[in-house]
């Protein structure tokens, strides 16, 4: 039914025990342990770029978990309303909860493969899925330390003389490797809880699932480590040695990432701002239509053109020259002279030509003397 776990599961263990094979010997314990060692890396590999995922998947979704609350609290009577509003601030923000269980869910699979595939190496078996007669024979002859790898401490004393070997064999295999896996499980649980934020681990649903993985999960391993073969507690060490690191150098890797961005971020805003010791002109003005952030001068950028002000808005009052008096020329050049930003008074008269409005009044002037 699960062929399709248990030969790719088979033939990974075969591939290494054919590496270490020729190093150790066939029938060597160490070479049959540690290809389940190697077995568990190689899944592990395949599974880091599913396992970023998931961490970053898992720091985004931290980030916003404030605002999921506030959607459970509004929502809280209509179910449907609710997951809608969670499903588009997930999309939003670009997360999906299940790509952060993948590499979980798919470590499942493969461990019941290795536990069905190890416990189907027995004496006089013939072929197990990739392996032929003679190699289940040689993981059925090798012993690590005096114990077999399929034997375990609960097992009936016939099988374990079937396997040659005897259960305090196996007890002081099994033993340190129960207390060590179940420590390593503890300390992998204990770091990723410690990189949770405050507000993730005020959720009560979290409180509980932290207090699971921190101390359950280690006393279920010495528990199982009774009924456990030794194959299969050397998966479970190597596993969570794996994932220990793992954790390590992936979260290291996204704190200088995030660190990263928020120097370049700082880099910028000083960039934009003003800087230390200049201060602005007292009463300095932006001139009309020129551009924020752009100096008065600069090349490629032509003054704005003076506005043009009439003599009356300037405040000039023309004067009237009394009669049979002969105008000063300094004074009239003064006179018609405007301010400074006023435009001249226009002396034009509607209708006429500029030289014919001239003409007729040095005419007039001539009249009256």
């Amino acid at each position: 039914m699960l062929n399709f776990i248990y030969y790719p599961v088979s033939f990974i263990l075969w591939c290494w025990h054919w590496v270490f094979g020729h190093v150790f010997g066939e029938s060597s314990g160490f070479a049959w342990a540690l290809s389940v060692v190697f077995l568990v890396f190689t899944l592990r590999a395949i599974l880091f770029k599913p396992f970023v995922g998931q961490v970053r998947s898992m720091r985004k979704m931290q980030e916003f978990a404030p605002e999921l609350q506030k959607i459970k609290k509004k929502y809280a009577n209509d179910k449907q309303r609710q997951a809608q509003e969670m499903q588009k601030l997930q999309s939003e923000h670009g997360v999906n909860p299940l790509g952060g269980c993948l590499p979980m869910l798919v470590q499942i699979p493969v461990f019941i493969g290795l536990f069905h595939v190890l416990r189907s190496f027995r004496p006089g078996w013939g072929e197990v899925y990739f392996f032929d007669a003679q190699g289940v024979e040689s993981f059925v002859n090798a012993k690590l330390f005096g114990a077999n790898l399929s034997t375990f401490i609960t097992m009936p004393a016939d099988q374990l003389a079937a396997f040659a070997t005897s259960r305090n064999a196996v007890l002081l295999v099994s033993i340190p490797l129960m207390i060590i896996a179940s420590i390593a499980t503890h300390f992998t649980a204990r770091h990723s809880v410690a990189r949770q934020t405050q507000a993730a681990a005020d959720n009560p649903q979290t409180a509980i699932m932290n207090k699971l993985t921190l101390y359950l999960f280690p006393i279920g391993v010495l528990v199982g480590g009774l009924f456990f073969p030794v194959a299969i507690l050397l998966y479970w060490l190597s596993n969570n040695a794996w994932t220990l690191g793992q954790q390590y150098v992936v979260y290291h890797r996204i704190d200088r990432e995030e660190e990263t961005k928020k120097t370049e971020a700082i880099e910028q805003r000083q960039a934009l701002a003003p800087k230390p010791g200049v201060k602005p002109r007292p009463g300095a003005k932006p001139q009309p239509g020129a551009k924020p952030g752009v100096k008065p001068g600069a090349k490629g950028v032509q003054p704005p053109a003076p506005k043009r002000v009439s003599a009356k808005a300037a405040g000039i009052k023309p004067t009237t020259p009394k009669t049979g008096a002969t105008p000063d020329p300094k004074d009239q050049d003064a006179k018609d002279e405007p301010a400074t930003g006023a435009a001249k008074p226009s002396t034009e008269i509607p209708g006429l030509s500029p030289d014919r409005s001239a003409g007729k009044k040095q005419g007039g002037g001539k009249k009256r003397r």
